[in-house]
């Protein structure tokens, strides 16, 4: 099992070479090891129309592959799509054994990769880190079981919580190494989404230059805007990267006009109770565009519909070692709060860690999976 662990780390390594590239598809990494015990073989899914991380790494084991042990980060698929089913490569490579890391609910009910290959006699491990498989891909389960992206809201904020002083400027509280790691995280995403009040205090771009993924799809930049506050010169619509606003039907119609003529999606949502865009509306608009990563870049307000409606699955925390105070300053999330403090939802942090000066904080909402 050792050895099993220890190959399944290594697929991950290479499955995490898609990173930012793979979306709609899941990121795979497959190792093969002959029955000499060799490492013979290694694949990863570049994208989507490209061959498979299984059938890669077959492909580089050639003959090597009869009676290997193949290591993968996900269930085999076994039907046809883009490519061929994996299944049918691993049962004609003549494998002996297939270790899997997290099952695939794209494939229907039950495990049916898994169930083809034990049905031609390949011995089938499966749940060899499996927390660390199903991480990997929690945005792409996430949508395929529910329709809607897995949401992650992040943010920057002094030691005291302010994300901005009280005059409203915000640049920079946290260091040149925390913006870098949150490129990491804009190429993980097929939306970063803001509110209309970000756009307008900081006229953010909202892409990715992180140089490592030049080659990967940007991701869709969507603004939140119910009422049509955003001029249409705002740099969310110049064109290194596609725009989406959504807005709903207060906004005045030579707004929404000049909003498409700027190159954007406009789309007309539900309001909420208090007459802005409804947030699950918004959920299930990004959904069916295959957004299954979203991240939360700014907006106090959007960030509060967002957590009082239970829909944050993580959080991301950016803490500088300052202190700005200021009554009227701003924090992370605005909104009525929970009362009393009993209220408050659950988090359980995953990790902290140093980037350069700052900490960075992980937490995920207690009891999402």
């Amino acid at each position: 099992m050792e050895r099993h662990e220890a190959d399944m780390r290594r697929a991950l390594e290479l499955a995490e070479r898609g990173w930012g590239r793979v979306s709609p598809n899941p990121l795979v990494g497959a190792v093969v090891r002959s029955s000499a015990g060799d490492m013979v073989g290694e694949g990863w899914h570049e994208g989507p129309g490209t061959p498979h991380a299984e059938a890669v790494a077959l492909a580089q084991a050639g003959a090597d592959a009869r009676g290997a042990t193949v290591v993968s980060t996900l269930e085999p698929c076994n039907r046809f799509g883009r490519t061929p089913p994996c299944t049918t490569a691993l049962i004609d490579a003549g494998v002996a054994r297939v270790i899997v890391g997290a099952t695939d609910p794209d494939l229907g009910d039950g495990t049916p990769g898994i169930a083809e290959l034990r049905g031609a006699g390949v011995e089938v491990v499966t749940g060899v880190l499996g927390a660390e498989c199903r991480e990997l891909n929690e945005a792409f389960e996430r949508h395929v079981l529910t329709g809607r992206p897995f949401v992650i809201l992040k943010a920057a904020s002094s030691l005291d919580g302010k994300t901005a002083a009280a005059d409203g400027s915000s640049r920079w509280i946290t260091s040149d190494e925390a913006r870098a790691d949150v490129q990491r995280l804009r190429a993980w995403s097929d939306a970063v989404v803001v509110g209309s009040g970000t756009v307008i205090t900081d006229d953010p771009s909202l892409t990715v230059r992180d140089r490592r993924y030049a080659d990967a799809r940007p991701p869709r930049r969507v603004v939140v805007d119910s009422t049509g506050r955003i001029g249409a010169r705002a740099r969310v619509f110049d064109g290194p990267a596609p725009t989406l606003v959504a807005t709903t039907d207060r906004t005045p119609h030579d707004r929404l006009s000049a909003w498409e003529e700027a190159g954007a999606e406009v789309v007309i949502i539900d309001r909420d109770d208090a007459g802005r865009v409804s947030v699950p509306g918004l959920l299930d608009a990004l959904g069916k565009r295959d957004v299954q990563g979203m991240l939360v870049e700014g907006g106090a307000r959007l960030a509060w519909a967002l957590v009082d409606g239970g829909h944050v699955d993580r959080f991301v925390l950016y803490l500088a070692p300052k202190v700005i105070g200021g009554e009227h300053a701003p924090g992370m999330v605005a909104g009525a709060g929970f009362i009393p403090v009993d209220a408050a939802i659950r988090l359980a942090f995953e990790r902290v860690e140093r980037i350069g000066p700052d900490l960075k904080v992980v937490a995920r909402v207690h009891g999402h999976r």
